[in-house]
């Protein structure tokens, strides 16, 4: 690894943790000796990135506004992909922030990277994304953002159709259907309801709370969970 690199990576490891790292954990991450880090360190203290912190104790970036950090080619071949997926399944306003980024992306890449990116054996074709769906998915990102209720009604498998007031907490994409996890006030419960289902949104002036145990990531967990066991069973 180049040293300039590995400075990078190091800045990008300090950065925004609140608990000091110590010299052996960032050699241990980067694969150095912990001279080698104290040297990197005393070049970016320098340098002027503003590292706090000393030997035996850890170091940490006080807050303060850096320049982006560089990206490998691989990283930006990464972040291109998804931006292309985001372009193709996302609602339009959302494929116009991704296309923006994927124009980014490509403006860096290296000569060499460009021919190689061209020919990325990763495509979203997003032709057959339903245009409710995509209206669906804007109404629900901002409430998600804006932590808003909403009525909505709501069409089952069975085609039986109902009407209920959920707190939206993430939007999920199962690779080739959108669905909302919610927190559904009729049935005091956790619910998932595909996108392409929702025949009506509304959203309510009245804001619900999220707390540790009533969120996306909550329900992820509960998922993976109820996986685990079902497959140890």
């Amino acid at each position: 690894m180049h040293k300039s690199e590995r400075l990078f990576q190091l800045v990008n490891l300090l950065k925004g943790r609140k608990v000091a790292v110590t010299a052996k954990q960032l050699a241990e991450r980067l694969n150095v000796s912990e001279r080698t880090i104290y040297r990197d360190i005393q070049n970016l203290q320098t340098s002027g990135v503003p590292i706090e912190g000393e030997a035996g104790i850890g170091y940490l970036i006080s807050e303060c506004d850096l320049p982006p950090m560089m990206f490998s080619v691989q990283e930006l071949q990464a972040l291109l992909i998804g931006s292309r997926m985001l372009e193709a399944f996302s609602d339009p306003e959302q494929a116009q922030h991704a296309q923006s980024a994927i124009t980014k992306i490509e403006a860096v890449l290296p000569t060499k990277m460009k021919q190689i990116n061209d020919d990325l054996p990763y495509y979203a074709l997003g032709y057959k994304h339903d245009d409710r769906c995509q209206a669906h998915n804007k109404v629900l990102r901002e409430a998600i953002e804006n932590k808003n209720h909403l009525l909505m009604t709501y069409q089952d498998v069975k085609g039986d159709v109902s009407e209920r007031t959920i707190e939206p907490l993430g939007l999920v994409y199962w690779g080739g259907k959108w669905t909302v996890i919610s927190y559904c006030l009729l049935r005091n419960a956790y619910r998932e309801f595909r996108l392409d289902r929702i025949v009506s949104l509304i959203a309510l002036h009245t804001h619900f709370e999220q707390e540790e145990e009533k969120s996306v990531l909550h329900y992820i967990d509960l998922v993976k969970s109820a996986a685990c066991d079902n497959k140890n069973n």
